[in-house]
C-alpha cells in the first residue's frame, strides 16, 4: 500500500467527456484528492461522488482539486454525473491499470463469492506529488469532510518524501 511519503504513481485517464486527466501535469500545480470508489450509481458511490463535489469550492480555495476513479468507462460515468449534477471529475479505469498501481484493487467477498473489486481509498496528494495521507476503507458519509480538513492543513503535514520510492 502507498503511504505518507511515497512519490504518488503518476498516470493519465480519460474523464466523464473523454478528456484526458494527467496527475504528472498537476505538480506544481494543485494537491490533488484522488479517490477510488467501487462503482457508479450505488448508494455509497454516488454519496461519497456528491459530498466531495459539494464542497468543491472549499477544496479549490486551497489549491487543491479532487478527482475520482473507479472501473466504469466514460459514458457511464457522464450518465452519473449528470443524473445526480456531479462536478468532480471521474476518471474511467476499465482495465484497472490505475487501481493495481494505487494498490486498491483487490479481493473482496460478497455475499459469499470472492471476486476482485476496488478497495474504497483516498489518496491526499501534495503539490510535489507526494502522497501525504492513504485513507483506505472508507465510509463514504463524511468522508469529504474528513478529507478536506486533512487538505487544509497540508502546509502543516510533516509528511517528508521517502527517498525517491515510487511506491
Amino acid at each position: 500500500m502507498l503511504q505518507c511519503g511515497d512519490l504518488a504513481p503518476v498516470f493519465a485517464l480519460p474523464d466523464a467527456d473523454m478528456e484526458t486527466f494527467d496527475l504528472a501535469a498537476e505538480r506544481g500545480r494543485h494537491h490533488v484528492v484522488l479517490y477510488f470508489y467501487p462503482r457508479d450509481n450505488t448508494p455509497g458511490c454516488t454519496l461519497q461522488a456528491a459530498d466531495f463535489s459539494d464542497h468543491e469550492a472549499e477544496f479549490a480555495s486551497h489549491d487543491c482539486i479532487v478527482v475520482g476513479v473507479s472501473p466504469d468507462d466514460c459514458l457511464t460515468h457522464a450518465e452519473f454525473r449528470d443524473q445526480h449534477g456531479l462536478s468532480v471529475r471521474l476518471l474511467s479505469d476499465p482495465d484497472t491499470e490505475v487501481c493495481r498501481l494505487y494498490r486498491v484493487w483487490q479481493p473482496k467477498e460478497v455475499d459469499g463469492v470472492k471476486k476482485m473489486g476496488v478497495l474504497r481509498s483516498t489518496f491526499i496528494i501534495d503539490k510535489q506529488g507526494i502522497v501525504r495521507h492513504a485513507l483506505h476503507d472508507v465510509t463514504p458519509r463524511g468522508h469529504a469532510a474528513a478529507v478536506y480538513e486533512l487538505v487544509k492543513e497540508l502546509e502543516a503535514d510533516k509528511c517528508k518524501p521517502k527517498s525517491s520510492r515510487t511506491a
